[in-house]
């Protein structure tokens, strides 16, 4: 009687240690937003008293919570993981992206940091000039504008905080796919060669202006958050048997090797290092099309529905790369289409793995079993 009880107290203490956990989480997330409010209307005031600021452009509002924002997201995001591996045992057990095979180093936390600040940069910045055509000729004085710069740094920190804490595999990929697409249309929106399309999608890594710097830098990063993708899908899917251990082991190298091969398209720009530039992007089709293919040999126990749909993918590509080679198509508009289905699987391939249960991979050993013995197969 007195074991029952013992063991019925302790589990009605785990669901009100998880409520408390979650709980100082949030106290934490708020006093970092309110220590980056406070350090932000400061510096604001310091920097600009007496000054009535543009809304955006140089030297403005927006560029100062651009800037701040991006710093104190940076700030916000490394202390949130600092703070949940040196926390309470229940906040260490609450981290979501500690799994066998799978766990944060150092340069992943600086990556998925930069991402965020990055992000939060460029947010900002067109916030700020939807805000100035919206109040055209309007200035924004010294008061107010640091009160608006200290809620735009406290709002930043406080999400970057909670997304530290509260990262999933899940959440990892949409951090990617954010950061693919502003950093994208940054980068185009910034170019200062407005033809850049009639050439390719890499142009836009070769000009001297911040437009080559923001396409090259996101290529680099998310190149770093596809390997760390890359670990956290494949390290749930169940193994029973050493083939399927051995394809489990293909599929996380080959997606390592595209976040390699993304990196390196932007570390090598075209117009210095065209061959090697060109070899890596298309590597990283090619280790794609391997991936999607063997699939079915690798994974078995994969959605037969998501085998279809990578076959469909390879095949979309495998067509936008003939209509390039007859001239119907530029190589922009393939690149782009291409990179949107290889990045969109990616994204529904750990969405998938994170579905497969170990029940499965023991089935499918049994009908691997009973496929190779007759004996098994009647029975």
């Amino acid at each position: 009687m007195t074991e029952t009880s013992g063991h019925t107290a302790q589990e009605s203490l785990e669901p009100r240690e998880s409520l408390e956990s979650l709980e100082s989480l949030e106290s934490l997330a708020l006093i970092v937003g309110a220590i980056a409010f406070v350090v932000g209307a400061v510096i604001e005031m310091i920097l600009h008293w007496g000054e009535s600021l543009d809304i955006a452009g140089r030297g403005s509002l927006g560029d100062f919570a651009a800037i701040g924002g991006a710093i104190a997201g940076v700030l916000a995001f490394v202390a949130g993981r600092v703070s949940l591996r040196r926390g309470r045992a229940a906040l260490v057990a609450a981290d979501e992206l500690v799994a066998p095979g799978a766990q944060l180093h150092w340069f992943d936390v600086a990556a998925l940091a930069l991402a965020h600040g990055l992000i939060a940069l460029i947010g900002w910045v067109g916030a700020a000039s939807v805000l100035e055509r919206s109040f055209q000729g309007a200035v924004v004085y010294p008061l107010p504008a640091a009160v608006l710069a200290g809620v735009a740094l406290a709002l930043t920190a406080y999400v970057c905080f909670l997304s530290a804490v509260r990262m999933t595999p899940l959440l990892l990929s949409l951090v990617l796919a954010v950061f693919l697409l502003v950093g994208a249309l940054a980068s185009m929106l910034s170019s200062s060669d407005p033809l850049w399309w009639q050439k390719n999608l890499s142009a836009l890594g070769i000009t001297k202006d911040v437009s080559s710097l923001a396409f090259n830098l996101t290529l680099i990063v998310a190149g770093l958050i596809v390997t760390i993708i890359a670990r956290y899908a494949t390290a749930g899917l169940p193994t029973v048997t050493r083939q399927q251990a051995q394809g489990r082991t293909v599929v996380r190298y080959g997606l390592v090797l595209i976040g390699i091969f993304l990196a390196c398209v932007g570390i090598f720009p075209v117009s210095e290092f065209f061959m090697l530039h060109n070899t890596v992007a298309t590597g990283m089709a090619v280790a794609y099309a391997v991936i999607v293919i063997g699939l079915p040999w690798f994974i078995p126990s994969m959605p037969r529905v998501f085998v279809i749909l990578g076959y469909v993918y390879v095949g979309v590509i495998v067509v936008l790369a003939v209509f390039f080679a007859t001239g119907y198509y530029n190589l922009t508009a393939v690149e782009l289409v291409a990179a949107v289905l290889i990045f969109s699987w990616i994204i529904v391939f750990l969405r998938n793995a994170g579905s497969v249960r170990p029940g499965q991979a023991r089935m499918r050993k049994g009908s691997d079993a009973a496929a190779s013995d007759p004996l098994l197969a009647v029975r």
